[in-house]
């Protein structure tokens, strides 16, 4: 019984995929779990990831914030550092390409809205301009000064030789050489992730991918096309990503098998 529940079920879904005239893959940290990255859900999740942090009490939150930067650089670095390391080092797995595939065959433009800031649809050659990083990138660096030191402006990270060379003791999640800085004035240098918060992020680029965003949407919207959300490992603890999809007031194809159920009613 429960076999033919699912062959019907697999059935209605590519039949959803088939008449739609344009994707929209909405994906949260799950995605990235069978390329073997971690999801970092609840403290528990995290310390799996980072065993030694579990005895110091410091969370997920402690890490992601942009506190660190001024307290105890070294840390905060030690912990980005090691996850931009990972991160270009891991292939994403070939989910992307089925994605990427079923979005070629479509005769409009599709889109990619993610929180996850690892830059695995970029990897997998999904175009840019085709991705909103709502959370932003970790492939991308702003300066960390605080407003009695502003500055301003965005670089690859694949440019800053410091992060390129930057070794990390993995166990303790401390750098031990030196860390980024801005090409501006110098100071020291962060990801352009929006943290926990996290006043001084700069925004611009997730803007401008926000905006292309909101320009595709309103051309589906004036040309009366039919759109279908495909999410992938989208949670409720940081629920950006289950609010996009949602909002579209499309059919949702939701691959997640925890939290299944909808937050907007």
């Amino acid at each position: 019984m429960n076999s033919l529940i699912n062959s019907n079920l697999f059935l209605e879904v590519a039949k959803l995929i088939k008449q739609a005239d344009a994707l929209l893959i909405c994906a949260g940290a799950g995605m990235g779990v069978d390329s073997g990255l971690p999801d970092f859900r609840g403290n528990h999740g995290f310390w799996k990831a980072y065993s030694a942090l579990e005895q110091e009490g410091l969370s997920f939150i402690d890490l992601a914030n942009p506190q660190g930067f001024e307290t105890n650089p070294k840390r905060a670095w030690g912990f980005y550092g090691h996850r931009y390391h990972l991160y270009n080092q891991t292939v994403p797995h070939e989910g992307f390409q089925i994605l990427k595939k079923w979005c070629s065959l479509k005769s409009n433009p599709s889109f990619v809205f993610t929180s996850n800031v690892d830059g695995h649809f970029q990897k997998a050659g999904f175009e840019d301009a085709q991705v909103f990083e709502c959370h932003g990138s970790i492939n991308h660096l702003q300066c960390s000064g605080t407003d009695d030191r502003p500055c301003s402006g965005i670089w690859a990270a694949s440019k800053d030789s410091n992060l390129q060379s930057l070794k990390v003791d993995t166990k303790n999640l401390s750098a031990q050489s030196d860390l980024p800085k801005c090409p501006h004035c110098l100071s020291l240098a962060r990801p352009n992730i929006l943290m926990f918060n996290d006043y001084n992020w700069q925004p611009e680029r997730s803007e401008m991918q926000e905006n292309r965003f909101q320009y595709w949407k309103d051309d589906l919207l004036n040309t009366d096309q039919k759109l279908l959300v495909i999410e992938i490992g989208a949670g409720t603890a940081i629920p950006s990503v289950r609010y996009a999809s949602e909002s579209m007031n499309t059919d949702i194809i939701r691959i997640n098998p925890r939290e299944s159920h909808a937050l907007i009613t």
